[in-house]
């Protein structure tokens, strides 16, 4: 028995086999107008929720021969152009399902989040069809649509200017939040495909489509890299320590997920200082930290030097520590719903409170579209107490990063009693967008807070809009630490393993200064600490603010030197008025001057320790080549110009022989990232 269907599509290949007129360009708008009406009409009738087997199907079918009819009656597009524009809102054939999830398209989530599609309906006895076209029923059973092959793709896209506007806006209204991915130019092995593939918003999808991304805002903190210097034009370097780990972790979740990181995520002092080094510890009585300097041949330019600086600090005795009151600053903004985010943050602060003592005290102040107190100060014995504060917590709304810290700093003042230790930790992916969003004003908000003895430390999770620019201007203007979590392990590193060095300070506002013998050195550049830089005038000003350093903490800085008469020297001599080295050194070889100025805990005025660097002085070990090895893996990843014919082999070969001990893993980790990135370059 001929069903209804049959008859229209006997209809339609009727109208499709009519001869096809010459286009009359002065009926396209009206043509395509009808088209639009046609198409806006489906997407009124399936509703905005999900693309079922009950939509319309003969309506659509209705307004194809329509159309075709007056296309060749008028002449204003071709019939397989026409076939084109609308064949793209036909059923995939032999009643596959076409699965939409809820509020997005398809593709977004597995087929287990997805709602099946209905049985369709049992088809239900019709007379027979009539010559004119009958109205659409919501009740007709949906025939397998036969497959349609796509020809003179190129018409439909260079006719249809109007309906790349108007599918864009139907793919936004299905997603009113995301960013939409470009379409992509298809291959002309798209134009024989079977509309089998999925449908959304009106186009066919491949199965490989991207239809919609992410949007990544991601920033990092970073500045120009540090120029070659003259000694004969500037003999003093200058800068403040850098205990942060951020970049290395960075570095490392952008390798482990098969991406070289961005140029300005790579930090160099922040990928030498992750790793602990055994340089040798002050003597009681000493300094509260002790410097170690070598001078080795430099692994990638065998005509200069590297200048190793190492500052142990001491760890005095833990029994001796005092109270400690924290306050868990922690973004539950929308954007922190994700796995490695919220999530993990959680487990990583639950390793924490092992390390905490019965006398410290732990508050919790949550922040979204406004900030609250979660948790009064409570002692660190009423563990179970403090876990359920923290389970509690569920992400939502915007980022009130003023509302948050502002709260955060009044609860610290309400815990602080007289030799106590105070420290706010701020947990987020760093989007701050209410408030005081700017860089410039949060950190002059921390700069005025930190004199109250309450120092803040960042933590990073996730990725995607990670704003390490203001994380890092926190931290450093918050005499705190910044790390990036981005595994457990790393949180048993920050938060059990190094949580004495990254809680008490030893130093504060410690500050190197290097000045160069010209009689020795031509030139040098100082590898990193580019976010670090001071001028020469602050290294004697106790006003300016420099880097803490922790109990146990240690600090190495690289130069990279080039002796006078050199090969390797880049610059030629002035001609003129080049002031001639003098030999004022008291001892032979000298060839720098060390400074280091810190604070002690608490106190305003800075002392001074100050030794000659010398030729030699010290033979390079484990210690000093690894590091060396790391420097060369931060200048491999932002494709440095110094390294010359220096490769990733040997970089891996180097930090390979100088693992050390290695108690932790965290140098064979590293050798295995060289390797892994190493294999990302030539790709």
């Amino acid at each position: 028995m001929t069903s209804e269907n049959d008859n229209d599509f006997n209809d339609l290949k009727a109208a499709m086999q009519a001869a096809t007129p010459r286009p009359d360009a002065s009926r396209r708008t009206e043509n395509l107008s009808l088209a639009q009406k046609n198409f806006a009409a489906l997407q009124e009738s399936r509703g905005p929720a999900r693309l079922t087997p009950q939509s319309p199907q003969r309506g659509v079918i209705k307004g194809v021969r329509d159309m075709l009819h007056t296309l060749s009656g008028k002449g204003a597009l071709t019939v397989t152009t026409a076939l084109v524009a609308c064949g793209f809102l036909f059923l995939t054939p032999q009643g596959q399902d076409l699965l939409r999830p809820t509020g997005g398209l398809v593709g977004q989530a597995p087929v287990s989040e997805l709602d099946p599609i209905p049985e369709p309906p049992v088809e239900q006895p019709q007379q027979a069809a009539q010559p004119a076209s009958p109205e659409p029923s919501d009740t007709i059973a949906v025939e397998p649509a036969p497959m349609i092959v796509v020809e003179e793709a190129e018409s439909f896209a260079a006719g249809a200017e109007m309906d790349d506007a108007r599918v864009t806006n139907q793919l936004a209204a299905d997603a009113p939040m995301a960013e939409l991915a470009p379409l992509a130019a298809q291959p002309p092995a798209a134009a024989n495909r079977s509309l089998s593939s999925p449908v959304v918003g009106g186009i066919v999808a491949d199965a490989d489509m991207v239809v919609m991304q992410e949007t990544n805002t991601e920033s990092f903190a970073n500045a120009a890299e540090n120029p070659l210097r003259i000694v004969t034009e500037e003999p003093v370097s200058t800068f403040s320590i850098d205990v942060d780990t951020a970049s290395y972790s960075v570095i490392r979740q952008s390798l482990n997920a098969g991406q070289l990181p961005p140029p300005a995520a790579v930090r160099i002092e922040e990928m030498i200082n992750y790793f602990p080094y055994d340089y040798a510890a002050p003597e009681a009585g000493e300094a509260p930290f002790r410097p170690t300097v070598t001078v080795m041949e430099t692994p990638w330019n065998a005509d200069t030097q590297l200048l190793h600086i190492g500052i142990q600090g001491t760890l005095p005795a833990l029994d001796d520590r005092p109270p400690l009151n924290l306050v868990f600053l922690i973004d539950t903004s929308g954007s922190m719903a994700d796995a490695n985010k919220l999530p993990l943050l959680k487990q990583s602060f639950r390793l924490m409170l092992d390390e905490l003592r019965p006398e410290d005290q732990v508050a919790i102040v949550e922040y979204a579209g406004s900030s609250g107190l979660v948790l009064p100060a409570t002692a660190a014995s009423e563990r179970s107490t403090i876990l359920n504060a923290l389970q509690s917590l569920g992400a939502g709304g915007s980022t009130n990063g003023q509302g948050g810290l502002e709260q955060a700093y009044a609860v610290a003042a309400t815990m602080a009693e007289e030799g106590e230790v105070s420290r706010i930790l701020l947990a987020t992916d760093g989007d701050f967008n209410v408030g005081l969003s700017g860089t410039q004003e949060l950190t002059d908000f921390i700069a005025k807070k930190r004199d109250t003895g309450a120092y803040l430390s960042v933590l990073g999770f996730g990725r995607g809009n990670l704003d390490d620019a203001t994380m890092q201007a926190l931290a450093q203007n918050g005499n705190g630490i910044a790390a990036y979590i981005d595994t457990l392990n790393e949180a048993q590193k920050v938060l059990v393993d190094q949580l004495t060095g990254a809680l008490f300070p030893i130093a504060g506002d410690v500050k190197v200064q290097v000045e160069f013998n010209p009689a020795e050195i031509a030139e040098y550049r100082l590898i990193g600490y580019e976010t670090r830089a001071l001028r020469r005038e602050d290294f004697n000003n106790d006003a300016v603010d420099a880097g803490e350093l922790g109990a146990g903490h240690s600090v190495t800085a690289i130069y990279e030197i080039t002796p006078v008469g050199s090969p390797a020297q880049l610059t030629e001599p002035l001609r003129y008025g080049a002031p001639e080295a003098t030999e004022s050194s008291t001892e032979p070889g000298e060839l720098a001057f060390l400074r280091l100025r810190w604070k002690a805990p608490g106190e305003d005025d800075s002392q001074l320790l100050e030794t000659p660097v010398l030729q030699g002085q010290s033979a390079p070990g484990t210690e000093a080549q690894f590091a060396a090895a790391i420097a060369g893996f931060g200048q491999l990843l932002k494709g440095d110009s110094y390294l010359g014919d220096w490769d990733w082999d040997q970089a891996i070969a180097l930090a390979a022989e100088n693992r050390g001990a290695d108690e932790f893993g965290y140098r064979n980790e590293a050798v295995q990232l060289m390797r892994l990135a190493q294999s990302l370059s030539a790709n």
